[in-house]
């Protein structure tokens, strides 16, 4: 069996199969023969880390993939990497378009460490940040023009990602997008500065859903289709403020939405808790692998046979170094979630973990920078699925606050969290902006840690 493993950047729950208002036809399309995941969470709403637990099964402060790439963040062992697993498994690994793993995406040498047999990528170097979707058609086009010659006979791992939807956006808004009757997500305030923000996040999505209604167009006139697990999945929520960088749902919600070949489950909506390092153990269980004893997660395999199964009772996930030092972690069960911020010597918000954007732009026209963030939070997600009720004073909820502080403690002290230690570890390689930086990229060498990098 075949795997190929779509995936975005940025794009959190925010497309049509999930119920936004985006134009992704090709994937609701898609998801409509395949397994839709209500209950998808990351392990770490930032880029690297996100994507660094799906692709080993353990979590961000195990893999240590404490940050971004980029930052001189790394992997404590690439062989744990999905691709050099499957290699070992007669695998033939393919890489084309954006990895987070390792380095600088947008540099052609940064694949080196993961081990991809094949790198199809085009070079970046002829497109500006803002027309980078248009690199995601080329490389959606050497994508399908692979698939059109595999080898049958040898089983691949595919792995093809976009840098949509990810800052900064197309900047003339697409004929499929009116931005005048468009509505950013909850929290955000609507207003014209919003609607064009959204409205360029749309222009995105609709350029990520073209290429990948190609792929997908590809897989079937290639004969692949009945032959290939397909997973398209993103790495956490959108970059707007409150989403991504945040453990609320806004935050670690994703998009998960799998093929499985003859599954019961294709065409079905499935709202059983699963996490991005549950991805893994469920791909051995189906490709009837051995699992490796490092794993953290746990398989959901049986879901494809029966979609009313729920192996899984609960995910936990993490921030530790975005572009800012914030360390938290939390705990979601299918009703509450419990969230805990480990600094106390900033209790505000880390202004540079937010994305530059006309919506922060906004709110900090409106006293972004005074705001507060909780130090610890209880929310009751079924009647509060927006968690804006903190309710770790609630006397009625004391019992249920003891319980879920015990997860987490159980779950920290069995994975080994450094953060129960103390302040983790600044290294002299590791790009840190300091806690009241506003902008994450600052030229100013004075809006980082010192113990790190600037440059």
């Amino acid at each position: 069996m075949n795997i190929l493993y779509i995936h975005t950047h940025d794009s959190g729950r925010m497309l049509s199969p999930y119920g936004a208002a985006a134009q992704t036809d090709n994937l609701l399309a898609f998801a409509k023969e395949a397994a839709v995941f209500t209950q998808a969470y990351c392990a770490g709403p930032t880029c690297s880390p996100s994507r660094a637990a799906l692709l080993t099964g353990t979590y961000p402060h195990q893999n240590g993939m404490l940050g971004l790439a980029q930052r001189g963040f790394g992997l404590n062992d690439y062989q744990r990497h999905l691709a050099q697993f499957l290699g070992r498994h007669g695998y033939h690994t393919v890489l084309c378009g954006i990895q987070h793993e390792s380095g600088w995406y947008l540099d052609g040498e940064a694949p080196g460490k993961l081990g991809y047999h094949e790198v199809l990528t085009a070079s970046a170097d002829a497109y500006k940040k803002e027309e980078l979707h248009r690199w995601d058609g080329e490389n959606a086009d050497r994508v399908c023009q692979w698939l059109k010659q595999a080898n049958p006979e040898e089983p691949f791992f595919l792995s093809y990602g976009m840098h949509s939807t990810h800052r900064p956006y197309p900047l003339e808004i697409c004929e499929a997008v009116d931005e005048r009757y468009v509505r950013p997500p909850f929290p955000i305030d609507d207003n014209e500065e919003t609607r064009h923000d959204q409205a360029q996040f749309l222009t995105s999505a609709y350029y990520m859903d073209q290429n990948f209604g190609k792929v997908i167009a590809q897989l079937k006139a290639s004969g692949l289709l009945e032959k290939t697990i397909v997973l398209f999945t993103t790495d956490h929520g959108v970059a707007l403020p409150f989403n991504k960088c945040n453990l609320t749902d806004s935050g670690i919600g994703v998009s998960l939405i799998m093929r499985v070949p003859h599954a019961v489950a294709n065409g079905q909506v499935i709202d059983a808790l699963v996490s991005h390092v549950d991805v893994l153990p469920t791909l051995c269980d189906l490709l009837k692998l051995e699992k490796p004893d490092y794993l953290e997660g746990t398989s959901f395999a049986e879901v494809f046979d029966d979609v009313s199964a729920e192996p899984i009772s609960e995910i936990f996930a993490e921030v530790n170094f975005h572009t800012s030092y914030e360390p938290i972690r939390c705990v979601r069960t299918r009703r509450y979630k419990y969230i805990r911020y480990y600094d106390e010597s900033w209790t505000k918000l880390n202004l540079s973990n937010m994305d530059s954007s006309l919506s922060k732009d906004f709110y900090m026209r409106h006293d972004l920078a005074q705001q507060q963030k909780p130090m610890e939070a209880l929310y009751d997600c079924y009647y509060d699925p927006d968690e804006r009720q903190n309710l770790v004073q609630d006397l009625q909820y004391q019992k249920i606050l003891e319980e879920m502080r015990k997860k987490l403690r159980e779950f920290q002290l069995r994975t080994h969290d450094p953060i129960l230690d103390g302040e983790l570890e600044m290294k002299p390689t590791y790009k840190v902006n300091k806690k009241e930086c506003i902008n994450a990229s600052s030229k100013e060498p004075q809006d980082y840690d010192p113990r790190g990098r600037w440059q």
